[in-house]
């Protein structure tokens, strides 16, 4: 009841109506998330609190009160042998990504054991268990790129210990409703299941806007980060396509390039920036979650994807420069602009003088 929370401001589709990402709307099995004024919208009581949406959300907009991948993590990270099962200790296996399974694989000294047992007889399998094997593929392709790590699906499936049925603990239960104490939580849980009947619309207001400016690294990336500081690195390095990767890409940009400064003004982890004068693009590999925002928004389609991505990135990441532009002070109003050329005057004093001389133009044809 109500587990399943969202935050407008790390979801991409926040920051511009352009973006194309309907990864949300297209994993949920019971099709409760759906667009409302660009931003995702759910019933909680809809809600099967799987966690598909969690696991898929490139910027971690989505989030379950009642399960955290990152708690998840370092508690099966003390565990001699990690089994996961959504009978056992997670919601479904879609709640992981491809990102947190090879973290989990790194932080484990034995393989680790994903139960697939359940998936087959699941109400609510499509498109979950496509999802669960992709995630677990792509976590396998690129573990064995510099490690002999793996995961292991088994048809194993966990049966869960039974519950005891307490006649006492019924009675129990009985007199603890009609306690006062009780009688609050009671009129909370009410109260609850009431908003969880409505839908949830989310707007873009002040505080979402605030918070959209503040740069932010998902938690997976980091403790991805972490893990791969403690890992060996490869006598060799090697190059995947671009397409088996669905969390990290390596980008570069052509010559169609305008320097709007867009793609870094809006990058929500950081992974493109500039420099004060706006003189150039860099770019962080580790720092892209791979969301395409900054294709979504790019007018002349500048920004375009390595077909390879160099498992270098990982054990020895760098800042790229992947675009220099001639930077110049307008005569006219002493403000910074690329400069591609003729008269050193910047786009906004040029239209203005443009929009000057129309009108004087037009003053002059009247007096005729």
């Amino acid at each position: 009841m109500m587990n399943l929370n969202f935050d407008p401001a790390s979801c991409v589709r926040a920051s511009s109506r352009l973006s194309d990402c309907t990864k949300c709307v297209d994993i949920c099995p019971v099709h409760t998330i759906e667009f409302v004024d660009n931003l995702p919208t759910f019933t909680p009581t809809a809600c099967v609190d799987c966690g598909g949406c969690v696991g898929i959300c490139p910027t971690e907009a989505f989030s379950l009160k009642n399960f955290l991948p990152v708690d998840f993590f370092f508690e099966s990270a003390k565990e001699e042998e990690i089994f996961i099962s959504c009978k056992k200790n997670i919601p479904c296996l879609s709640v992981l990504n491809a990102e947190y399974l090879i973290s989990l694989a790194l932080a484990s000294d034995n393989p680790i054991k994903l139960d697939l047992g359940h998936c087959h007889e699941c109400e609510i399998r499509n498109p979950l268990f496509g999802q669960i094997e992709k995630n677990i593929e792509e976590a396998n392709f690129i573990l064995s790129s510099f490690s002999d790590k793996r995961l292991l699906a088994v048809e194993r499936a966990y049966t869960p210990p039974r519950e005891v049925d307490s006649d006492a603990e019924e009675t129990s239960s009985r007199r603890d409703f009609f306690s006062l104490k009780s009688a609050v939580k009671q009129k909370e849980i009410f109260e609850q299941s009431v908003d969880a009947d409505e839908l949830k619309h989310f707007e873009i207001d002040d505080e979402v806007i605030a918070k959209i400016k503040n740069k932010k690294l998902p938690d997976k990336r980091k403790i991805l980060f972490t893990m791969l500081k403690r890992t060996p690195k490869p006598e060799r390095y090697e190059v995947l396509p671009e397409e088996e990767i669905s969390f990290v890409s390596q980008k570069y940009v052509n010559d169609s390039c305008t320097n709007c400064q867009i793609c870094y003004r809006i990058c929500p982890t950081g992974a493109l920036s500039s420099d004060a004068k706006f003189s150039l693009i860099n770019f962080d590999a580790m720092l892209c979650v791979k969301c395409r925002l900054c294709h979504d928004v790019c007018e002349p389609d500048a920004i375009e994807l390595q077909p390879g991505f160099e498992i270098k990135e990982f054990f020895e990441a760098t800042q790229r420069t992947l675009a220099t532009f001639n930077i110049k002070r307008c005569n006219e109003c002493g403000s910074y602009f690329t400069y591609t050329g003729g008269e050193k005057i910047c786009p906004r004093c040029k239209t203005e003088e443009e929009e000057a001389m129309t009108l004087h133009e037009n003053a002059r044809k009247m007096e005729f």
